[in-house]
């Protein structure tokens, strides 16, 4: 695996190493040794696994985080289509604080992307039919789960072409300035 470093402190883009031959190929997405090597204090224990199917293009989730004490780290992997995965650092003492990063992750390329505590996340389907994996080092609880507006000016998402479906509750979360309580 190759583990890229990010501006944003132990938020990393990883490369898992893909061997393949006449049957197909295989490849490894996470060893705790592997990422307790690369990534300075890792100690992240995956308690849940989630899967996310969106029908189509143009679709937008996000940006989802949960308060404390639940706040959560994620491993996200695009197993089927292509999103633009967007992470907000919201950890006020941040020197990236409000900052984005995005990339693209696909069946294709395979990458992945390792959210730390303290980011909201949110994707957008540059395909019909697209399916995430995430794995969660702590344990969904709906009281504490939390969420920015993707239209706040604050945040400055860029999308290839406007999105096509957001939920209601998405398009209703709050801007930054009404949502200190995340850390």
């Amino acid at each position: 695996m190759n583990f890229s470093k990010t501006e944003f402190e132990d938020l990393y883009l990883i490369e898992p190493k893909v061997l393949g031959d006449d049957r197909g190929w295989f490849m490894r997405t996470y060893s705790e040794d592997i990422f307790m090597k690369n990534i300075p204090n890792f100690n992240s224990k995956w308690v849940q696994m989630n899967h996310s199917f969106s029908k189509l293009k143009g679709t937008f989730r996000g940006m989802h985080f949960q308060n404390s004490p639940y706040m959560e780290t994620k491993l996200v992997r695009c197993i089927s289509g292509a999103v633009i995965d967007y992470v907000i650092d919201i950890r006020d003492q941040s020197k990236t604080y409000l900052k984005t990063y995005y990339v693209e992750l696909n069946s294709e390329n395979k990458k992945m992307l390792l959210i730390p505590k303290g980011f909201a996340h949110g994707f957008f389907t540059l395909e019909d039919n697209t399916e995430l994996v995430y794995l969660h080092d702590q344990f969904y609880n709906p009281s504490y789960e939390g969420g920015l507006c993707y239209t706040d000016p604050e945040i400055k998402l860029s999308f290839p072409f406007d999105p096509v479906i957001v939920s209601d509750r998405d398009l209703n979360h709050p801007f930054i300035e009404k949502n200190k309580k995340t850390n």
